[in-house]
C-alpha cells in the first residue's frame, strides 16, 4: 500500500477563495465551536496534484496542475505546469521533489522533471522507453530506477535514475511472448502496467495481451530484472489485465480486467514473489463483459479498508470494502461525473477523490466517507482538456 505523507508545505495560488459560512442562527455552543473551528479547517495546507493528459490538435498541451483544499473539497485553478507531448501517465521520485512522465517522442519516450515551489515544472531531460506506446511508469523504492510499461511493444524497462533526478542509462528491459482468446485485443502482449513491491525485491507487470501478471525478481542495486518468479498470475481468459494496486501490507494485489469489466484478487507470498488468484468479482453485481465498457484505473484507499476502480462507457466508479481475508466486497458504484473516467487519484487525507474524464475535457472531485468509503460527488469540477491520468503530490 502507497503510504502518503502529508507533512510537505503548500500554498494556494493568489485568486484561491475560501467558501463562506452560510448564514445561521447558533443554538448550542458545540456548534458555534465548530463554526469558530471551520476557518480554521478551510485554511489548511492545500494539496497539489498534477494531471497527464493526451496532447495534440483540440487537446492538451503538456502536464497540468492544480490544488485541493482537503478541509473542503475545492478545486484550485487549472494552470499549465510544463509543455509536454503525450504525457499520459506520471509518478513521482520518492523524495517528491521530481515527476516523471511517459511521452510521445521519438517513438517511445521517458521524461524528467524538477517540480518547483510553486508547483510549476522544469524539464530535465528525456530518454527512449524501450518500445513503441509507453503507457505506465513508477519508481522502485530504492528511488535509483524508473520502471516503464510499453504497451505497444509489450515489454517493461528499467531506467537508471541520476543523483540529479534526470534519467539515465537503460539497465534491463524484457519482452513479453504469447497472446489471449480475444482475436482483436490480445493477439500479443500489451504491457499495461509496472509496480515493484515495497522491499523493491518483486517487479509485477500487468499483460493485457496474455491475461497475466508478470512477476520479476528484481535487483535494484544493478536496476536487472533477474527472472521470472514460481508462479505467475492470470486474470480469466480475455479479461485483459490492466492495472495493479496493492493492498494492506501488500499480502494481496488487486488487478482490474479491462475487457472482463472485473477485478480479480491475488494473494501474494511475500517471500517468493508469486501470485495466486483466489477471487474475481464484476464491477457492479450481476453485469458481465459489454461492448464499449472498459475498466481503467484502481486504487486502495490510503487506510487499506477500500478499492476503488473506474469503469469507461458506463462512467462509474465502483467502490469494495477490503475485508481481512484480502477478499472484496461490493459497497456502491456511483456515476463518475465526467465521461471516460481513465484515470483518478485520492487525496493524501484520503477523505477525496479526483478524476479525470478524458471526454469532456472535465476533472471531478468526491467526498468519501471515513466510516463506509462511498462517493458523494463535491459539486467541485474543473475544466483541462483531455485529462487521463491524475496524481496527488507526495511528501519525504
Amino acid at each position: 500500500m502507497l503510504i502518503r505523507d502529508n507533512s510537505r508545505e503548500r500554498s494556494f495560488p493568489k485568486n484561491f477563495v475560501t467558501p463562506s459560512i452560510p448564514s445561521m442562527s447558533i443554538r448550542h455552543p458545540i456548534l458555534l465551536f465548530s463554526l469558530l473551528l471551520f476557518p480554521i479547517l478551510a485554511q489548511s495546507a492545500p494539496e497539489r496534484f498534477y494531471l497527464g493528459v493526451y496532447t495534440g490538435p483540440g487537446k492538451g498541451e503538456g502536464i497540468y496542475t492544480s490544488v485541493l483544499d482537503p478541509a473542503t473539497g475545492r478545486l484550485g485553478p487549472v494552470v499549465l505546469a510544463v509543455k509536454a507531448n503525450g504525457p499520459g501517465y506520471l509518478a513521482y521520485s520518492r523524495d517528491g521533489s521530481h515527476l516523471y512522465a511517459v511521452t510521445s517522442d521519438d517513438g517511445g519516450s521517458v521524461s524528467a522533471y524538477a517540480i518547483g515551489k510553486d508547483g510549476m515544472l522544469t524539464f530535465l531531460n528525456r530518454v527512449s522507453s524501450g518500445g513503441a506506446g509507453p503507457t505506465h511508469l513508477s519508481v522502485d523504492p530504492s528511488g535509483k530506477n524508473l520502471l516503464v510499461a510499453n504497451y505497444s511493444a509489450g515489454n517493461i524497462a528499467c531506467i537508471r535514475i541520476n543523483p540529479d533526478g534526470s534519467l539515465g542509462d537503460r539497465t534491463s528491459m524484457v519482452n513479453f511472448t504469447g497472446s489471449g482468446p480475444d482475436p482483436v485485443r490480445q493477439k500479443k502482449p500489451f504491457a499495461h502496467c509496472i509496480f515493484a513491491d515495497n522491499t523493491g525485491q518483486f517487479i509485477y507487470a500487468c499483460d493485457l495481451g496474455t491475461d497475466h501478471v508478470w512477476s520479476y525478481h528484481f535487483d535494484a542495486a544493478a536496476g536487472h530484472f533477474e527472472g521470472l518468479t514460481d508462479t505467475q498470475g492470470s486474470v480469466p481468459p480475455g479479461g485483459g489485465a490492466r492495472h495493479l494496486a496493492f493492498g494492506p501490507g501488500q499480502n494481496f494485489a488487486y488487478v482490474n480486467n479491462e475487457m472482463g469489466r472485473a477485478i480479480t484478487v491475488f494473494r501474494r507470498d511475500k517471500t517468493t514473489g508469486s501470485l495466486a488468484a483466489i477471487q474475481t468479482l464484476p464491477l457492479v453485481p450481476g453485469a458481465g463483459p459489454a461492448a464499449g465498457i472498459t475498466t481503467a484505473e484502481t486504487v486502495c484507499h490510503p487506510s487499506g479498508k477500500w478499492l476503488y476502480v473506474s469503469s469507461r462507457g458506463d462512467d462509474i466508479i465502483a467502490v469494495f470494502a477490503i475485508g481481512a481475508d484480502g477478499k472484496l466486497a461490493f459497497v456502491q458504484d456511483v456515476p463518475s461525473v465526467v465521461k471516460f473516467p481513465r484515470g483518478f487519484d485520492i487525496d493524501p487525507s484520503g477523505r477525496w477523490l479526483v478524476a479525470a474524464g478524458q471526454n469532456d475535457d472535465q476533472i471531478a472531485a468526491f467526498a468519501i466517507a471515513q466510516d463506509s468509503g462511498k462517493l458523494t460527488p463535491a459539486a467541485q469540477q474543473a475544466k483541462v482538456p483531455s485529462p487521463v491520468c491524475v496524481l496527488f503530490a507526495l511528501a519525504p
